[in-house]
């Protein structure tokens, strides 16, 4: 049977955790300033719309509403952490498969999207601070190995080391907001930022699919449900409390953005700054200490961010494997330390290939490598969101026996299918704006159809499973389990028992 995951660097026993330690975690693999360091700036560089800020508000509601029905359901999925599972119940095994081949998609996407902008970073950061002056994709190699070594390990970061970074990415953030509506461009606070006429303006795609990205990670509360103290409305009140958390960050620094550079500037600031943006501000208020130690501090949170992204993808592969719905060699693990060795080194392999790729075509590493594949990411995650959202409405209007108020198990899912829904369609029809003016045409139908053509190989990999291995077909949706590691033969043979 499926273990729950672990929480890294916490004990075990349930009923350990409240609402707001849930919401600490969930809001901590979300990396707010790799967002807001990383997305906002390229939102505005790429787009020219300033409205990142209402935007942002309109994706927290919509994220919030569907919540509801998610932590409802979680109480009746036995991996809650996996969107297939929930898919699973509500729209049959194979809807799983097709969902759980555009998570790889997506998710590959966004982690390996990061070494783009990690690259850029550290070489602006290092060519500033010591004058090596060396490509971008010799920083993101670096980043890579790292990651590399540390996911075949399967080291992560301990919870307090996540929640000390979440801490110090919040006072930097917090830093910013008071520092910018402490010295507005033009002498008065714009509220420019938070204008709702924005979503009709252009450049909305490239803030939707950005904005989106921003949440990755959020989603991760009802992975914690053995160890919350009250599992019933623990995790929701964690899930509200990370999602409107997250919303209020995002919006008030994209506001913050605006004001200090003059929403009129904002665009081309960003473009020239790039995620450079927000040091520039507090270098330019608060002075040349607290820019290095934002921009230091900046660097280590998309690291963080990549080596949690890495392991996620490693478990859904591990999973995947040890279901058979992919080589069962993937959920093999490791003799000496029960690490998915296999599955660690698939994603690895896959990183450094789309890495090599992009650094041969000559690929800018922040508009083109970390924008379009965390666009395309966020088409991935939004459509799996939206049938989430219908899985769920399926689910509960299948078991009229489960009790549940009506609000969160129709009216709620039904609000969230349409807005998710909404918010895909217009990122879909503005796609374009997330290219470079030189960009091939192609892309602009390619980037945003890879998540719709693995959904369709994973619903047709599922029909071939349920008719050539039923028996692997049955076990479909049940998430993969933790890596149970494997004695040691010095153990074993300790124990007495042939090695």
């Amino acid at each position: 049977m499926p273990t729950e995951p672990r929480i890294p660097g916490l004990p075990l026993r349930p009923g350990r955790l409240g609402a707001g330690r849930l919401a600490l975690f969930a809001t901590a693999a979300a990396a707010p300033l790799t967002a807001v360091g990383g997305a906002v700036p390229i939102m505005y560089a790429v787009s020219g719309n300033t409205g990142a800020a209402f935007c942002f508000l309109v994706l927290t509601i919509v994220l919030a509403v569907f919540a509801v029905g998610y932590t409802s359901m979680s109480r009746y999925v036995p991996n809650p952490g996996a969107f297939s599972s929930y898919i699973a119940k509500g729209l049959g095994r194979a809807g799983a498969v097709a969902a759980a081949f555009v998570a790889l998609l997506a998710y590959n996407a966004i982690q390996i999207g990061l070494y783009g902008l990690i690259g850029a970073i550290l070489g602006e950061f290092v060519g500033e601070e010591f004058s090596w002056e060396l490509d971008w994709w010799i920083w993101a190699l670096v980043a890579w190995a790292v990651v590399g070594v540390l996911g075949v390990l399967q080291r992560d970061l301990s919870g307090r080391v996540l929640v000390t970074l979440l801490v110090l990415e919040l006072l930097v953030l917090a830093a910013l907001v008071v520092l910018a509506f402490d010295n507005p461009a033009g002498g008065r606070v714009s509220v420019t930022g938070l204008d709702p006429g924005s979503l009709s303006t252009a450049g909305l795609g490239a803030v939707l699919a950005l904005g989106t990205a921003s949440f990755v990670g959020v989603e991760s509360a009802p992975s914690y449900r053995s160890q919350a103290r009250d599992p019933r409305h623990t995790v929701a009140r964690a899930s509200y409390l990370a999602i409107v958390t997250l919303g209020a960050c995002y919006a008030l620094s994209a506001w913050a953005l605006t004001v200090a550079t003059g929403p009129e500037n904002t665009s081309t600031v960003a473009a020239v700054a790039g995620p450079g943006l927000v040091a520039d501000v507090l270098a330019r208020h608060g002075g040349a200490t607290l820019a290095v130690a934002a921009q230091a501090l900046l660097a280590t949170a998309v690291l963080a961010a990549l080596l949690g992204g890495h392991n996620a993808v490693t478990r859904q592969l591990y999973g995947l494997g040890f279901e058979r719905v992919l080589p069962g060699r993937l959920g093999r693990v490791g003799v000496r330390r029960g690490a998915p060795v296999a599955a660690s080194l698939v994603q690895t392999g896959l990183a450094l290939t789309v890495l090599l790729g992009f650094a041969a075509a000559g690929r800018d590493p922040v508009t083109e490598v970390f924008t379009w594949l965390t666009a395309l990411g966020a088409v991935g995650v939004l459509l799996l969101l939206t049938l989430t959202s219908v899985a769920v409405l399926n689910f509960f209007n299948h078991r009229p026996e489960v009790v549940e108020t009506r609000w969160r198990r129709l009216v709620a899912p039904t609000l969230a299918t349409m807005g998710l829904s909404v918010v895909l369609v217009v990122l879909l029809a503005d796609f374009g704006t997330l290219l470079a003016p030189g960009a091939p045409g192609y892309l602009r139908g390619l980037l945003p159809g890879l998540p719709v053509l693995a959904a369709v190989a994973g619903l047709l990999w599922g029909v071939a499973l349920r008719s050539s291995q039923p028996e692997v077909y049955a076990r479909v949706g049940g998430g993969g389990l933790e890596p149970v590691p494997a004695p040691h033969p010095a153990a074993v043979r300790r124990a007495g028992t042939p090695a």
